[in-house]
């Protein structure tokens, strides 16, 4: 079963919210912040990215760095947000470009992400889970939620009773920030309601990690730790904010990588040993791949067409068989020497939603030799590979749009 947890939350001032919210902490790097607090003192970005309030000596992961979050995050409720009085689900919907996915604010269980019942897919990196982990305990709650999905064949009755509800009722929050999406909430504060939503998502056997494993780890972190002093089961540090969509209106777009040299070999050289897993040809415009197992390399101002022959590392699990693992097991580890691409800093990533145009700056720009694009991981891949207990390699997915950080915050205690 999926359990899902009505609570109170902090949220800003509804004439507020395009101007207080902000990106999430993760897409976006500390000179970026910086730039957008320019002469925002209620910015959300002060909570997540509390580093803005310091020079650039210090670092994100001084001690000082936290403990201004919780002094932001205090002050933001003291004199810019409102906190509800009881416990609320709340309809978040999400339009971009015309095209519309509507989930459910609520909590979720620390024990079933414990357990697997809440299913993950990347593994996490041991410093970015330290730090969230800091963050939530020294906030003394949940600022940015994590991001779930699931399948909406299990129980297509949520899906209609949110549209529902939706077209029912007027939005506590309809807005478009610079992010150009336009964000709707509408709250739920109906008892009856909320135990009928409650019991709805009690139907399916499980929810999915679509974005915010580091988060999700994090909230355990802090619950485990905290549960060595509180045995309450019903703490509100065993639960953590949660935003869940049905499967069929998510969007996953490509997850480009860029690599900085070639590894000592010639454009010529590499394509020769390119040539002998995949066939190679020329296109006279950004190759933005159609099919799986199709891939785009820009590399001296020249596009290529890469369609893998199927040769070379053979697919031993559901991951493997991934677009990403096959430009990784077949091209970027054997050929071009990216070992672990977790760790290794001779590559980067490009999310799709900044086209291809970037992958050709980055390589024009002399920062970077070679780029390559790929087609899209599809969430039916996701689900699968969760449910199979494996992991896809990092930075698989990039989901758009992106939930707003500061629409909620779920207090601890």
């Amino acid at each position: 079963m999926a359990l899902i947890k009505a609570f109170a939350a902090l949220r800003p001032q509804p004439a507020d919210a395009g101007f207080t919210t902000a990106p999430p902490y993760d897409v976006i790097s500390s000179d970026e912040a910086r730039e957008m607090v320019n002469g925002n003192k209620y910015s959300f970005l002060r909570v997540e990215k509390p580093e803005v309030d310091f020079d650039r000596s210090v670092h994100a992961d001084d001690e000082r760095v936290y403990a201004r979050a919780a002094a932001n995050l205090r002050r933001l409720a003291r004199v810019s947000m409102i906190q509800d009085r009881k416990p609320c689900l709340y309809i978040y919907r999400l339009t971009m470009n015309g095209a519309a996915q509507t989930g459910l604010v609520m909590c979720g269980s620390v024990d079933e992400y414990l357990s697997g019942a809440i299913k993950k897919h990347e593994l996490t990196r041991e410093d970015k889970e330290r730090d969230r982990t800091r963050h939530i305990d020294a906030a003394n709650a949940n600022t940015e939620p994590i991001f779930l999905a699931y399948r909406d064949k299990d129980n297509p009755r949520i899906r209609v009773r949110l549209a529902e509800l939706t077209q029912n009722g007027k939005p506590a929050y309809d807005f478009m920030p610079e992010d150009h999406i336009r964000h709707e909430v509408w709250l739920i504060d109906s008892d009856e309601e909320i135990g009928r939503l409650s019991g709805e998502f009690g139907i399916l056997p499980a929810m999915y990690i679509a974005d915010g494993h580091h988060r999700c780890a994090a909230a355990a972190n802090v619950a485990l730790e905290r549960r060595k002093e509180d045995k309450n089961p019903n703490a509100e540090f065993n639960y953590t904010l949660s935003v869940v969509f049905p499967d069929t209106q998510l969007r996953i777009m490509d997850y480009n990588r860029v690599v900085k040299d070639l590894n000592d070999m010639s454009p010529d050289d590499l394509l020769s040993r390119i040539s002998e897993r995949f066939t190679v040809s020329s296109s006279d415009t950004p190759v933005k791949p159609r099919q799986p197992h199709e891939f785009g390399m820009y590399m001296d101002r020249k596009w290529r067409r890469l369609a893998w022959k199927g040769t070379g590392e053979a697919a031993k699990s559901l991951a493997d068989a991934l677009d990403v693992s096959i430009l990784q097991n077949c091209l970027l580890s054997p050929i071009l020497g990216i070992g672990d691409p977790r760790t290794d800093i001779r590559i980067d990533f490009i999310g799709g939603i900044r086209g291809l145009g970037e992958l050709e700056k980055r390589v024009d720009s002399g920062g970077m030799a070679a780029a390559f694009s790929l087609f899209p991981t599809s969430m039916e891949q996701l689900m699968a590979i969760a449910d199979a207990g494996e992991i896809m390699p990092p930075k698989s997915t990039w989901f758009e749009p992106k939930l707003r950080s500061g629409l909620f915050v779920h207090w601890l205690e």
